[in-house]
């Protein structure tokens, strides 16, 4: 090692022994369920302790309802739908100099471990990771580290994540999380309160049981790791983070841009060492709003590091410390097999939540999440009627194109005002519009795109580049498409729009009439030219709204010979499709076995293949 190397790194170290550690625990798929946030039902005695010794946000939300565009989110200081990779299991490229947090915190003079959950949604993924953090993987920790130097440390826990309170069978949920709880520790269904966007039945108790199980187990494992901290005498050098990833893994939970589905817990402890960062006593309540979009430049300003100019959110402690936000914002895109496009905005009080898909339901098939007993009993309910009026909206075949809901009279969301007469609520709806829209500009959303699209014209750079190149990506005039989809009046603008000179116009053309048959049965002529779009996912939109609307054969070919490409991108949309249509789309059974069965043989090294075979799988069930 040269002397200059050896002397720079000695005065990184000196700076960085005034600087405090920091650890991460961060609970996969939970909401605020927690005995300290007042949940009676939750048997959180580790939490609640912590609680009393640190401060308690109460308006702390993520930015996506599912794991993967959250995480991409806080590893990279900039939104996902910003960056073009919001869609769960995507590989977009990072710009070159846009790095993950450790980087910055490394050069600041820190140890930093992850253990050991990635998922940032990125090409290279794996690379990144071993690349950006000091150690990663499973056995990650601080106790690494080179004596004296800060730590940075991040340990995720996966007790409470969708697979153990809704998809395992009973008997891996008993063996792996049941086993390890005391009779008195478990759930009592007696004592369960269920939600209104719920029935009260049997079913719905099992299920809630199920998941305070799942968090009285993490509870008991943050429980371990604050004991580990302290026995390794670091608890008095530590700050100390708990927070979910977004909201819970229960139908009407994770998925949604609903607080049920966006809003998490998150305590922080400041030891007396480092009391003059923390912004409340121990014990008290922090009302500030705050977004993951947040978190890695308050990382940065806890340490004492310059926060990167591309960082799209505030930082809400320590040096850099920024003016309160006055909203936070939500992108909901596809989910597995499950495409979506919603965006919303929160402020103190209202949510305002912009389907720009309002003819796909809340609740759609899908494949993962229908493994959950509870959920195929609301659906199977919701289709015979039998549900009273707060589950009906969420699983309703389609929804609004928008929502406005007042989060202090109406916590739960189940009454939208978005067409409420009210002169009052009508011009909060004309400020949330208003400021969503502005959002999305100045972020330049990059997610209006089919992923197909996307990735060709981001070529082999970024999309956040693309997004900002003259000429790339004209997001106004895409957007105004998007927001003509369920508009029944649109449809000779809509008519228009498929020979739009932007493919991504033309793709929302197409969507808008997928959205309306008695549009399509109009436009079936345009639909039909739009079948030869150079753009496949144009191609397929238009086939399926002609398929759905009129039956038009030559629609069905059209969608089984895009089924069949290698393109996993286009192969998924159509298999989504064909699927979503149901009878109408009476496609070849041998064709469809044959390609789920070559999904499932590709899904170990793809995971859009592994979604084709979910969605190819549902068709083939009886």
């Amino acid at each position: 090692m040269s002397r200059l190397l050896l002397g720079f790194l000695c005065c990184s170290l000196a700076l960085a022994a005034d600087r405090p550690n920091i650890l991460w625990i961060t609970a996969e798929d939970l909401s605020p369920t927690l005995g300290c946030y007042g949940d009676a039902k939750a048997r959180t005695p580790h939490l609640d302790a912590f609680a009393q010794t640190a401060v308690r946000y109460s308006r702390a939300f993520a930015v996506a309802p599912v794991c993967a565009p959250s995480r991409a989110t806080l590893i990279t200081g900039v939104y996902a739908n910003s960056l073009g990779n919001p869609h769960l299991r995507c590989e977009m490229v990072l710009p070159e100099n846009f790095k993950g947090y450790p980087v910055y915190l490394r050069s600041a003079g820190y140890f930093t471990s992850n253990n050991v959950k990635t998922d940032y949604n990125l090409r290279d993924e794996p690379q990144l990771a071993r690349a950006w953090w000091t150690s990663q993987g499973p056995t990650a920790h601080w106790r690494e580290r080179p004596a004296g130097q800060p730590f940075m440390s991040v340990i995720n826990i996966m007790d409470t994540h969708q697979t153990r309170t809704s998809a395992w069978p009973v008997e891996q949920f008993e063996q792996e999380i049941g086993r390890t709880l005391a009779p008195d520790e478990r759930a009592d269904l007696a004592r369960m309160t269920v939600p209104p966007f719920y029935p009260d039945t049997p079913t719905a108790r099992v299920a809630l049981a199920r998941y305070y199980d799942c968090v009285t187990s993490m509870d008991k494992r943050v429980g371990d790791i604050l004991a580990e901290l302290a026995a390794d005498g670091l608890a008095e050098d530590t700050i100390v983070f708990f927070y979910g990833d977004h909201g819970m893994g229960m139908p009407r939970g994770k998925r949604l841009l609903h607080d049920s589905g966006m809003q998490v817990p998150l305590l922080i402890r400041f030891p007396a060492k480092w009391a003059q960062l923390a912004p409340a006593s121990p014990g008290a309540t922090v009302d500030r709003l705050v977004n993951f979009v947040d978190f890695a430049p308050t990382l940065l300003s806890l340490a004492g590091a310059p926060i990167p100019r591309h960082f799209q959110g505030v930082a809400f402690l320590g040096s850099s410390t920024g003016s309160p936000r006055r909203y936070v914002h939500g992108a909901r895109d596809r989910v597995d097999e499950v495409y979506d496009t919603a965006r919303s905005i929160r402020d103190e009080r209202w949510l305002y939540i912009r389907n720009y898909r309002p003819h796909l339901s809340w609740a759609p098939p899908e494949s993962f999440s229908d493994t959950s007993e509870f959920r195929r009993e609301l659906r199977t309910q919701a289709r015979a009627g039998k549900l009273g009026f707060g589950p009906t909206a969420w699983l309703a075949p389609t929804r609004a194109r928008e929502e406005l809901y007042d989060t202090v009279k109406d916590p739960h969301q189940l009454q939208n005002l978005a067409a409420s007469p009210d002169a009052a609520h009508a011009a909060v709806l004309t400020r949330m519009q208003g400021e969503l829209r502005a959002w999305l500009l100045a972020v330049r959303d990059a997610s209006f795109l089919a992923e197909e699209d996307a990735y060709q014209r981001a070529g082999d750079g970024a999309m956040f580049d693309a997004a900002r190149r003259p000429g790339v990506y004209p997001f106004e005039r895409i957007l105004a498409m998007a927001e003509r989809v369920g508009d029944p009046a649109a449809i000779a603008e809509q008519q228009a729009g498929l020979r739009d000179e932007d493919a991504a116009v033309r793709y929302w053309a197409a969507v808008g009439f997928a959205a309306n048959p008695a549009g399509t049965r109009h436009a079936r002529a345009d639909l039909a030219q739009a079948m030869t779009d150079v753009l496949a996912a144009v191609r397929i939109e238009a086939a399926g709204a002609l398929l759905g609307a009129t039956g038009d054969p030559a629609a069905q070919a059209l969608l089984v010979s895009e089924l069949q490409r290698d393109d996993a991108n286009i192969a998924l949309q159509a298999a989504r499709t064909l699927e979503l249509l149901g009878p109408a789309a009476k496609p070849p059974v041998a064709v469809i076995k044959a390609r789920h069965a070559l999904a499932v043989s590709r899904e170990t090294d793809s995971q859009l293949e592994r979604y084709i075979g979910f969605s190819l799988g549902a068709m083939l069930q009886p």
